[in-house]
Formats: structure tokens, sequence, C-alpha cells
């Protein structure tokens, strides 16, 4: 996470688990996609997680709630978050 708080990893069982750094707790599992996980990583605020899958589709998260906000479909396999675009963005709101 942006604060070192957190850890956030990807899984073949179609899963990211955001983690307690510190002690290993899991936080939170973010569930929904169909397929094997590309990458998983934090907005820039790490407010939100972007998730990539094998399946095709990209799905932005709550962080905290595990909320699937938006899913982007047809997309590649690997996640980034622009900086200055996701400030400019209304999905950082």
């Amino acid at each position: 996470s942006p604060t070192g708080d957190h850890v956030l990893t990807a899984s073949a069982d179609e899963t990211a688990i955001l983690w307690n750094a510190s002690t290993g707790e899991v936080l939170q599992r973010f569930t929904g996609h169909s397929d094997t996980l590309t990458s998983a990583v934090f907005s820039p605020t790490g407010d939100h997680v972007l998730t990539t899958a094998w399946d095709g589709t990209a799905k932005l998260w709550n962080a905290s709630s595990g909320e699937v906000l938006h899913t982007f479909e047809g997309i590649g396999r690997a996640a980034v978050f622009l900086p200055k675009l996701w400030a400019a963005s209304s999905l950082a709101v």
C-alpha cells in the first residue's frame, strides 16, 4: 500500500487478498473474477484496488469494503494506476 501498512496479493484461486503487513491478518478478500488473477494494485491513495484476470476483465474495488465499483471488459492482463489521470477522474471520488 502507499503507506506500507498493507500487502495486496493476486492468486490463481480467482481472488485478491488485502493483508495487514505487520500481523499477516487477512483484512479483505476481493472475489468476483471467473479466472486466475494476473495482477492487483493499489490506487495512489490506497482507497481503491484494481485487479485483472485471465477472464479479460479488470475490476475496481473499494479497498475497505471489498465492493466492486466498476468492471472493465476486454482489457489486457496487467493493472496500473497513473496518479495524475486517477486524480482527475470521476472514479477517484
